[in-house]
């Protein structure tokens, strides 16, 4: 039964009983709907009832992983020497974790997309002259009314809920552990920077949207801090401990399953920071409602870009890129920021702190188990699944991304269902609001 529903993340007491999996699965402690869900944006989170859908994950000797009847590598080919191409790809494995599952043949694709990424992918970014800058929308220190002009956020931030302020402190946390995203990027075969100064384009648009991430963690980094309503000593100690720990997405340094992460990732830290834009405004605090809209727009033109990237491996290698999305769905998304550790609430509740801060932006609205549903709907219609004409192995995983939204909208529904009935609630204290408490899913 393990084999069939890998864990990849801790789900929720209540979904792992409704899924009928094993007593360990049911020991695991999460207050709410997601486990590891990717967000904001940065980032995601997933939703528990992922695990109800989750079907076994494909072989080593077929789908994404290398098999033995693959040729070897040219000379030219990148890193995969003529022994891993001979062997099955869970022969290479690190933490057992399958790494390097490109095969030859679509590490082949993927160099065939250099033309796409040169003259369509780099025009998706905006020059540096062009874009905005966090300064744009904060006090000039050199302005004679920079102490109103501060006292001003202040005075707005106030109307600024608890709730809220958990959910655009832990956006701002995910954007600011930058350093492990590009890292993450840079782990992909054929589209890797291999010297961090490459000129080919893969490596340029890396590096540039970096860069345009960059603004994001600063701008909310400097108005919270001005707010004066968020202990940004341990934010930091937070945002350290993050990219100290890293990330594990489960892409395999592979670029199809990279790329299907990336394109769901966005869009979620698009919705989460257009959610928060919205109570920002409703809440008193325009100037904020801006910042996160901002944030937001340039979230959903890098989703548009990775998602085109992913449109070109379904043109070009149908069934991969069908492979790659469903195996992507099975391992569910998990949030960049699932490591955070602020290296006291643990200690305090016994609880994990991203779990924590996802039930509350689960209870507030600002992403949600529907959400999580709505983006694959959304992935599923981009990328014309339900119209592909395919077989074996490649029409099982069509079929079972076909039907995977409409399972996890029941499941999070009865799982909504019994939380109510139980009528039983919790509340954390986070170091982030100076240890104010937060009701909790």
């Amino acid at each position: 039964e393990q084999a069939r529903f890998p864990r990849t993340a801790p789900s929720t007491s209540e979904c792992a009983r409704t899924l009928g999996t094993r007593t360990t699965h049911r020991q695991s402690s999460c207050n709410s709907l997601f486990s590891k869900m990717a967000t904001i944006g940065c980032a995601s989170r997933v939703p528990t009832s992922a695990h109800a859908v989750g079907i076994s994950r494909p072989s080593a000797t077929r789908g994404l992983a290398m098999s033995a009847r693959k040729p070897a590598p040219s000379r030219g080919a990148l890193a995969v020497t003529a022994k891993a191409v001979k062997a099955p790809a869970r022969k290479y494995q690190v933490d057992d974790e399958v790494t390097h599952s490109l095969t030859v043949e679509r590490l082949e694709v993927v160099k065939s997309l250099e033309d796409f990424a040169e003259n369509e992918l780099l025009g998706l970014l905006k020059p540096v002259e062009k874009s905005w800058q966090p300064q744009d929308f904060l006090p000039d220190p050199e302005s004679p009314d920079f102490l109103d002009q501060v006292r001003d956020i202040q005075k707005r931030s106030e109307g600024i809920s608890d709730d809220h302020l958990i959910c655009l402190v832990g956006d701002m946390i995910t954007e600011e552990a930058l350093p492990t995203y590009m890292n993450m990027l840079n782990t992909l075969d054929g589209t890797r920077d291999e010297t961090g100064a490459s000129d080919t384009a893969w490596a340029r648009w890396t590096r540039a949207w970096t860069a345009e991430e960059n603004r994001h963690g600063d701008l909310m980094n400097k108005y919270l801090w001005l707010t004066g309503r968020v202990d940004m000593r341990s934010v930091e100690v937070t945002i350290q401990n993050l990219i100290g720990s890293g990330m594990n997405p489960k892409t395999e340094n592979n670029p199809y399953l990279g790329f299907v992460y990336t394109s769901f990732q966005e869009r979620a830290t698009k919705v989460s920071h257009g959610n928060t834009a919205r109570y920002a405004v409703s809440e008193g605090d325009p100037i904020l409602g801006k910042i996160c809209g901002t944030i937001a727009a340039d979230e959903g033109r890098h989703e548009i870009a990775y998602q085109r990237i992913v449109d070109q491996l379904f043109e070009r290698d149908e069934e991969g890129a069908m492979l790659a999305f469903a195996d992507m769905m099975k391992k569910q998304i998990v949030m960049p920021a699932h490591m955070m550790n602020d290296n006291e609430h643990r200690e305090k509740t016994g609880r994990d702190l991203f779990d924590d801060f996802s039930s509350v932006a689960e209870r507030v609205g600002v992403y949600t188990a529907q959400d999580y549903a709505d983006i694959m709907e959304h992935l599923i219609k981009r990328w014309d699944i339900e119209n592909r004409n395919l077989s074996g192995e490649a029409a099982d995983a069509q079929e079972y991304l076909c039907k995977l939204p409409t399972r996890v909208r029941r499941l999070a529904e009865r799982t909504s269902a019994r939380k109510k009935k139980m009528q039983t609630s919790s509340s954390a204290e986070f170091s982030w609001i100076f240890n104010r408490e937060v009701p909790l899913l």
